[in-house]
């Protein structure tokens, strides 16, 4: 089977619109309309924790800076714990619930899944005097040249963004080999955190453990799961509740994503990982 007939298995679909794609190497197959928006969702964390990471290499924090220290360091009034730290925030290990900013269990004691964490990082940025849609557009998307009307940065930090097939797979490149920033911090980034932690992967349930890095989430042994059964361990990547995905492989150089126009449900929790391993094994 090639990778153009399991991209062409998403048009039987209960959905109305489907954009996929698929990188390999120099090698970029797609299906469907490239230019149209889709809402991301929690896709959008990947695009929120890239930009922070290039913020901590650019000196505005650190990933052991604190909440509290930030706010000291430029005088604002951002909302978390105090002693939360951007490692924590970025890798659902600073304890904060889905919506609310209050801690509910203690840091580093479970992985709970936040997007509240990443509106807290969203405005960290903030709070050294750009706001943050502008600093991720400087930083991440005019550096790879995509527009506005290819990226939309208008909505929540943890899953607001919308974007375009083609800006989506110009990510997917990016995160497979950056540009923006540096061997080290990208490879700290997608290795587990904190990694002895068990938690919850929306519509998937628990996972002993759940590994998770600095923004991207690592497939590791987890099941059931989106990515699929075969795929590799140190897959990285992730799902939106709009029905998105996009995962990269850094050591074979592959890449996917997916956009679709329906919400996530039973229709992609019985499709997605055997999707996935068709689609993993005609790259072989």
């Amino acid at each position: 089977m090639s990778v153009r007939d399991v991209l062409d298995e998403t048009d039987a679909w209960p959905v109305d619109a489907v954009a996929a794609g698929v990188l390999q190497g120099a090698t970029t197959t797609t299906h469907g309309d490239t230019a149209r928006l889709f809402p991301l969702a929690s896709v959008s964390k990947l695009i929120t924790a890239y930009s922070v990471l290039i913020a901590t290499e650019e000196g505005a924090f650190g990933l052991g800076d604190t909440v509290a220290e930030v706010n000291e360091e430029y005088g604002a009034h951002v909302a978390g714990p105090a002693d939360a730290t951007v490692r924590e925030l970025l890798s659902h290990a600073s304890g904060v619930g889905m919506q609310s900013r209050d801690r509910e269990k203690p840091a580093r004691s479970r992985r709970i899944y936040s997007s509240a964490g990443y509106e807290i990082l969203a405005d960290l940025i903030s709070a050294t005097g750009i706001p943050f849609p502008d600093y991720t557009r400087a930083a991440v998307c005019d550096p790879l040249g995509l527009s506005t009307t290819e990226i939309d940065l208008s909505g929540s930090a943890g899953h607001g963004y919308s974007g375009s097939l083609s800006a989506l797979m110009v990510l997917a490149g990016e995160f497979v080999s950056p540009t923006l920033l540096s061997e080290q911090t990208w490879a700290d980034a997608v290795s587990p955190q904190y990694t002895d932690l068990d938690g919850i992967v929306p519509g998937y349930g628990r996972q002993t453990p759940c590994p998770w890095g600095l923004g991207p989430e690592v497939h590791g042994g987890k099941a059931p799961h989106w990515m699929g059964r075969t795929m590799p361990q140190d897959a990285a990547g992730h799902f939106g509740q709009s029905g998105t995905f996009l995962w990269f492989h850094r050591p074979t150089g592959r890449a996917a994503v997916v956009l679709t126009d329906r919400a996530f449900g039973p229709w992609a929790k019985e499709r997605w990982d055997g999707f996935n391993d068709r689609l993993w094994e005609s790259l072989q």
